[in-house]
This record gives C-alpha cells, sequence and structure tokens, in this order.
C-alpha cells in the first residue's frame, strides 16, 4: 500500500522516538529506541495494554514493512515481507535480522516497479508459509526445497490483482483480499483483467469463491474469535473503513456493515489508512489504520491508540501470544500486553 501513500499525501504526524533503560545487573544499561506514543481513551484500554508499555524498535531502514507472521519452531521467529524490495526478512531474540527469501514476490525476469514483493504472510494448517505474492499476481506456498507451488492465480480464467492479504479459518480455508496494490499502474494497469477488487475465499479442496466485490481497496483480513464474523479493512481514503461480514455456514458471507469509519480522520491528516489487522482472544481488533495501531472493543468502542508516527501496515501476535509485532512504514516494532492473540 506503499504506492497508495503515495498517490494520496496526509499530512505526517511526529514520530516521537524515544529511550527506555533496561538495566541488567552487572552490565551497562542498553538504550532501547521506542516509537511513539500511546494514547488510551478507555478505561478497557488498561486491562491490555499495561501502564509502563513502550513499543520497541527491533528494526528499521525498511522500504515499506508488511505481513508479519510467528512461526514458534527453532525458539520462534517472525516473518515479514519488504514488499518494495521483493524481499522476506526473518527475525528472532537470538541471531537478529537477516534477509530469509528473495525473490518473496516476484519472480519474473524482467526489472518492474511499483510494489512487487510478497505482501500478506499466512502460516496455513500444516505450517508452511503461505504468500501473497503482488509481482506474480497469486497466492502461493513455500515448499521445503525452496519453490513455489501456486495455491490460485485467476478467477474464472482471469488473473488476479494483487493477492494483499490472507487468513486461515479452523477448518483450513483460505481467505484473502485482492487489490491493485501489486500492479505498476494499479486501477489503470493495461495488465489489469478483472473489473473489481475482491474478497475470496479458498477452500482446502482449491475452490474460489468470490465473497464480495463491493469494496474499492479491501486490504486487512481477520476473523472473530467465533469464526462468526469476518473483518475486512477497505484502504480507500475516500472510504476508509473497517468493515464486518456475518458468516454463513457454507462458507460465504452476508450483507456487511461499517464496523468502524476512519474517513474523518484521513481528511483530518491523519497518516495512514485501514491496512492489516489482528484479533485477541477476546475478540479486540488491533487494526493498522489512520494514526497508527487502533484497539477496538468487540462492539466497536475506540479503545486506544500505538501512535506509532509512522504509516502503519499489519501487526500480528507472537511469541507466547502476548507481544504484539507492529510495522510501521520503515520501522518493526514490538510491544507486550496483557492479552493474547487469537489461538495462542
Amino acid at each position: 500500500m506503499k504506492t497508495l501513500l503515495k498517490l494520496f499525501p496526509v499530512l505526517s504526524l511526529v514520530a516521537l522516538t524515544g529511550l527506555v533503560t533496561a538495566s541488567v545487573l552487572g552490565d551497562e544499561p542498553k538504550p532501547k529506541k521506542t516509537l511513539g506514543t500511546i494514547e488510551r481513551l478507555d478505561p478497557k484500554f488498561d486491562e491490555l495494554v499495561p501502564k509502563d508499555a513502550a513499543v520497541e524498535i527491533i528494526a528499521d531502514g525498511f522500504e515499506w514493512c508488511e505481513g508479519p507472521v510467528w512461526f514458534p519452531e527453532d525458539g520462534g521467529y517472525l516473518l515479514f515481507s519488504d514488499t518494495m524490495v521483493n524481499t522476506v526478512f526473518r527475525w528472532d531474540e537470538k541471531n537478529g535480522l537477516k534477509p530469509f527469501l528473495k525473490p518473496s514476490g516476484y519472480t519474473g525476469k524482467t526489472p518492474r516497479g511499483g510494489e512487487p514483493g510478497s505482501n500478506g504472510l499466512a502460516r496455513d494448517p500444516n505450517g508452511m508459509l503461505v504468500l501473497m505474492q503482488h509481482g506474480d499476481r497469486r497466492v502461493a506456498r513455500l515448499e521445503k526445497d525452496g519453490t513455489f507451488t501456486t495455491l490460485v492465480d485467476n478467477y474464472k480464467g482471469k488473473r488476479l490483482n494483487s493477492p494483499n492479504d490472507g487468513v486461515y479459518d479452523s477448518k483450513g480455508n483460505l481467505f484473502f483480499t485482492d487489490p491493485p496494490y501489486g500492479l505498476e499502474k494499479s486501477v489503470d494497469d493495461p495488465k489489469r483483467e478483472l473489473d473489481f477488487q475482491g474478497v475470496y475465499r479458498l477452500s482446502k479442496d482449491g475452490k474460489l469463491t468470490l465473497l464480495t466485490k463491493e469494496l474499492a481497496r479491501p486490504n486487512g483480513v481477520a476473523f472473530s474469535p467465533d469464526e462468526k464474523t469476518l473483518y475486512v479493512a477497505n484502504s480507500d481514503p475516500e472510504h476508509a473503513v473497517w468493515m464486518a461480514y456475518p458468516m454463513k455456514d457454507d462458507g460465504t458471507i452476508g450483507p456487511g456493515k461499517v464496523f468502524f469509519d476512519a474517513t474523518p480522520w484521513v481528511r483530518a491528516g491523519k497518516k495512514g489508512l485501514p491496512d492489516g489487522l489482528k484479533v485477541d482472544a477476546h475478540g479486540n481488533l488491533f487494526a493498522a489504520g489512520p494514526g497508527g495501531i487502533q484497539v477496538f472493543s468487540p462492539d466497536a468502542t475506540h479503545l486506544g491508540t500505538f501512535n506509532t508516527g509512522e504509516a502503519d501496515g499489519n501487526c500480528a501476535w507472537g511469541d507466547d501470544g502476548s507481544t504484539l509485532y507492529i510495522m510501521a512504514d520503515m520501522y518493526v516494532g514490538r510491544v507486550k500486553l496483557k492479552t493474547k492473540g487469537n489461538g495462542f
């Protein structure tokens, strides 16, 4: 979504980066860089976020961070995309940062611009990495030998736009969004074959179903803990909303309703748009959007905000489920919470 932010510039917030000190007995205090501020709007926020919480920067210098996913193997590690440099990076506490996969989203030989890399990353029911590949315009699985297997790349014979974000349900079906951000000229790209941006369900047996094409820029996607509601972010600056869709027994969705409308925030100059989101075990939403990572209760009460000062792309649960990893443009941050992510 980096390209869209350039096309629709908004006023920058001041990034408030400070230092906190972690004292270790017998060692020199080691400074930790932190990002932004935390805004508390409702007493329920304190039940989720410790009073002394801060977003610690664990890596920086990227073009546009996206699609984080946590793998518990090997002591636990975070994978995330840099969509602009066609790379997936790996970070863990012991070894720090290193490239994990390149190319990640565009495997062609002809140089191209735009956002060619992978965007959203997911862990499938078998523990394999699944990538929403902008450049190759497909959803693909990374095999153990380093090759890609295409899971889906077309709808009724027409190529997808550029799969962006995805989430698996407990039955092993993948729900994903398909905005135009991976196309070099977005909706005006001559290579575009579909005349809409869809939200899809890819069943575990490989059947693709279009769930809705009503959103101009479908983006982040997540389930409520009971899987009765599918949340979809719409990163359209003219209709910057999070939608909530009731799930039907057949895996399709009913008519959606606006969960929260952030369009006034965009018009007021807050940085960012509705993007990636995650849900905790209690159904609270942690959603990248205008102004930072926004926290909403299941009834859409705005509880508080992690004001990173950047346009945030996504977030993910990690460690034991109580650490939220945040993708804030060129920064990767983390914050320890009192709640845990759904599924932990």
